[in-house]
């Protein structure tokens, strides 16, 4: 999915200098950004309290929307570096098209990963006719360094490792959880999974206490670590922790994001990620002028421009505000 903000801001995030060492409780607020012409998202990675957790660099929840009127998600195509995308839903489909010629439906709980590497750019839409509702979230990864020029590809996982406790369904999206471990590729150590929780469960998560982690709550109402988390918020929790205590009010759905706190400052613009401005500025003129990261075919539509770039030089900000 695009950052489709046409005032793009130049960050720098990643870095240690700012990952909490122990358990805490920050609950980070979305800002709502228009995605498209129909979808509107709760943006909460970047925040402005925080940047990143782990490789997790970008979260974007939306829905449930009702589009059995609208053409729902209707994403043009659009380049990406330096990263995975993580497609995840949990109602309606996406349709994803790719220039290296991928084209799949993603339905709910399937995994659709796309690393881009150096270069790649994609497109996603409901397809028609679809479902009436639309509910996920849209993830990046940063690559570390050693990987960011890695040869682009995309996954699609229909089925995937789950872990069953009592009240509790957790799917293993990327990564490792409590042995489970996903078909996804990752680059770094880091975990990614779906909650699906009955009301009334209480129950406890087994955490790496190496990792930081956040969970982004979905739908229902729940408590994480004693707070109450809604829909479209996410409560950063730090490291230090063996284990999450979850309690679910009624039927609830999270998603747990965690992982090695990324030692390395990146530069993050529009759909890019990189190691300076001016390896942005590059990726930009590239996909102005058609070079690198190749053609989508298939969309009814137009590739969308790049905004112009800032006229301020880059200040290093570091992972929080």
């Amino acid at each position: 999915m695009s950052n489709l903000d046409r005032q793009a801001a130049l960050s720098v995030c990643g870095g240690r200098g700012f990952v909490a060492a122990e358990p805490v409780r920050e609950l980070l607020s979305p800002r709502r950004v228009k995605l498209g012409e129909s979808t509107e998202v709760r943006r909460l990675l970047p925040n402005l309290g925080r940047r990143m957790v782990g490789a997790w660099a970008f979260v974007d929840h939306y829905g449930p929307d009702d589009i059995a009127d609208e053409p729902g998600m209707q994403v043009p195509p659009h380049p990406h570096m330096g990263l995975q995308t993580v497609s995840w839903l949990h109602e309606g489909e996406v349709l994803h098209r790719d220039s290296l010629g991928s084209l799949a439906t993603v339905r709910p709980r399937e995994l659709g990963l796309m690393t881009s590497g150096r270069a790649i750019s994609h497109s996603e839409e409901s397809p028609a006719p679809h479902a009436r509702l639309l509910h996920g979230a849209q993830l990046w990864v940063a690559l570390p360094d050693a990987h960011r020029d890695v040869e682009p590809h995309f996954q699609h996982h229909a089925n995937l490792p789950t872990v069953i406790a009592p009240g509790l369904t957790a799917t293993v999206i990327l990564g490792e959880l409590d042995g489970a471990v996903s078909p996804g590729t990752t680059y770094s150590p880091l975990v990614g999974a779906d909650l699906a929780l009955t009301g009334g469960t209480e129950t406890a998560l087994p955490l790496d206490p190496d990792f930081e982690y956040a969970v982004l709550a979905m739908s229902g109402e729940a408590s994480v670590d004693g707070v109450p988390v809604e829909p479209g918020s996410m409560l950063y929790l730090g490291c230090g922790r063996t284990e999450l205590p979850l309690r679910a009010v009624s039927d609830t759905g999270l998603m747990l994001l965690g992982g090695e706190p990324f030692e390395e400052e990146i530069v993050m613009w529009w759909n890019f990620v990189a190691r300076t401005q001016d390896d942005i500025a590059q990726a930009r003129e590239d996909w102005m002028h058609g070079d690198r990261f190749g053609t989508v075919r298939g969309y009814d539509g137009a590739p969308i421009p790049a905004p112009t770039l800032p006229p301020v030089p880059l200040k290093p900000r570091g992972r929080v505000r």
